[in-house]
């Protein structure tokens, strides 16, 4: 087996929904700034639904890939769908992951559920 698939190598070449977003709704960190990996997720909702997702990342490349293909899966969905993806979809969506790897996927579900959970919270709830 290839060490990555076409599908990592995809999103690692040319990850989607890089940067910070302008204006985010909420946002949301998986990983330690501080010990290795982490990962920062913006996120804007309109109506329930993420209508705009971003993310910064730091880390290997597994993580950018993973960082990517998790802002692909939650785009354009509720946020109750969005909290529902686990690390197995994100594993999925990039056709496997080195085992030494897998560890990866944890930052995209955290940062997410993190930034949806900050946003649950906030008074922008009411707005968006």
């Amino acid at each position: 087996m290839d060490l990555f698939t076409e599908t990592i190598i995809g999103h690692i070449m040319h990850p989607r929904n890089v940067g910070k977003l302008p204006d985010a709704d909420s946002e949301g960190m998986g990983g330690e700034p501080g010990c290795g990996d982490w990962l920062m997720i913006y996120i804007k909702v309109r109506d329930g639904i993420i209508s705009d997702i971003s993310f910064l990342v730091h880390g290997c490349v597994a993580a950018i890939a993973t960082s990517s293909v998790t802002t692909e899966l939650a785009k354009g969905k509720s946020l109750d769908d969005a909290y529902q993806i686990t690390e197995e979809d994100i594993i999925t969506a990039l056709g496997g992951l080195p085992e030494y790897k897998l560890h990866c996927s944890v930052l995209g579900t955290t940062a997410l559920r993190e930034a949806i959970d900050n946003y649950r919270h906030s008074d922008k709830q009411a707005i968006g």
